[in-house]
């Protein structure tokens, strides 16, 4: 099985996007991994279309520490290698090697 780890900007994006992310992923033989982190990010956004989205999706919710969201993903990432990280943030990619899930021409997932 292969996980993705998801941030809040992917999630976003995603839904302003339309892209339908947990299907796309599923399809592809992904388990979704949101950090707890991210979620508290989303309620303090008050995301509330996101956060309907999660109530209804299956996804393993994890623990992670550190300064702040994106320090513990980079953390994560580079302690797991195999994970596959869905971010946007160029300035997060940079600071792991695991491979990356992105978005392309707005409506498409990629791999890369």
């Amino acid at each position: 099985m292969k996980f993705a780890l998801l941030d809040t900007n992917f999630i976003l994006t995603c839904i302003k996007q339309k892209i339908d992310f947990f299907e796309e992923l599923y399809l592809q033989g992904y388990q979704i991994i949101i950090p707890d982190g991210v979620i508290d990010e989303l309620k303090k956004l008050k995301q509330t279309s996101a956060l309907k989205l999660l109530e209804k999706s299956n996804f393993k919710k994890i623990t992670l520490t550190g300064k702040n969201v994106d320090n513990a993903i980079i953390n994560y990432a580079n302690r797991n290698p195999e994970i596959f990280v869905a971010t946007l943030d160029r300035e997060l990619q940079k600071k792991f090697k695991n491979q990356k899930i992105i978005i392309r021409g707005k409506k498409k997932l990629e791999i890369i």
